[in-house]
């Protein structure tokens, strides 16, 4: 079943369209990871796919189950962000803003959610922790318990390892790979082609064309042969 569909989409800013219209669907259990060189357009394209900015032309449909509060998004952080002089426990607990309604607090479901999202992601014994305090790679396990209070139905990351360490972004990809095997529904965007390419069900190449499939085709397509060569995209 799918649980979001590109129909002919455009996205780009001030009316110019960055490529070509976008068509593919992304089913429940899918592992999409979206590449390109720098400038591309990934995060604008993750960015519409959210809602965040509008189309420039076709659309983004979500199953009918699924509603834009109910999908999860660890974007890249900003130096202010690593700044942020809340708790651990308050940064996770934001992420269930979305299934507050009109209600001015959270409840008992919404704490349980949080807990469970942080037992779930280590970060537990760090609940009453200053979230500035905290190493990247804490953080970013932090923000993805956050990401994950929103649903667990389908996860949006924007680069989730930018900036760590070895061991960290290790630690950090075994936690994304283990919510995948646990039903999570991923869409990321990496640079890091060797991981993509060992873990995803399917690739998204955006540039000067693009190309969507699982990852068996990728690897046969001609823009897929040109990108991991690290010449020119294949048109």
């Amino acid at each position: 079943m799918a649980l979001l569909t590109c129909d002919n989409l455009s996205f780009g800013y001030e009316g110019k369209a960055l490529i070509r219209p976008l068509s593919f669907s992304v089913n429940a259990g899918d592992y999409l990871c979206i590449v390109g060189e720098n400038g591309s357009g990934k995060t604008t394209l993750m960015r519409t796919l959210l809602g965040l900015q509008p189309p420039i032309g076709g659309k983004v449909l979500l199953d009918d189950g699924l509603r834009r509060t109910e999908i999860g998004y660890l974007p890249q952080q900003t130096r202010v962000q690593r700044d942020f002089p809340a708790s651990v426990r308050e940064i996770v607990l934001s992420g269930c803003q979305g299934r507050l309604g009109k209600r001015p607090f959270y409840g008992e479901e919404e704490k349980r959610r949080a807990d469970e999202a942080m037992e779930k992601l280590g970060v537990a014994p760090l609940a009453r922790r200053c979230y500035r305090e905290l190493s990247g790679g804490q953080q970013q396990r932090v923000l993805l318990a956050r990401a994950l209070c929103a649903t667990e139905k389908l996860l949006l990351l924007d680069e989730p390892v930018a900036g760590l360490d070895p061991m960290a972004t290790e630690e950090m990809y075994r936690l994304i790979e283990g919510l995948n095997k646990e039903g999570t529904t991923l869409i990321m965007i990496s640079h890091d082609m060797h991981y993509a390419l060992g873990h995803a069900s399917h690739i998204l190449q955006i540039g000067s064309d693009w190309f969507y499939g699982r990852k068996a085709d990728y690897l046969r397509s001609a823009m897929g042969r040109n990108y991991l060569r690290g010449g020119r995209e294949g048109r």
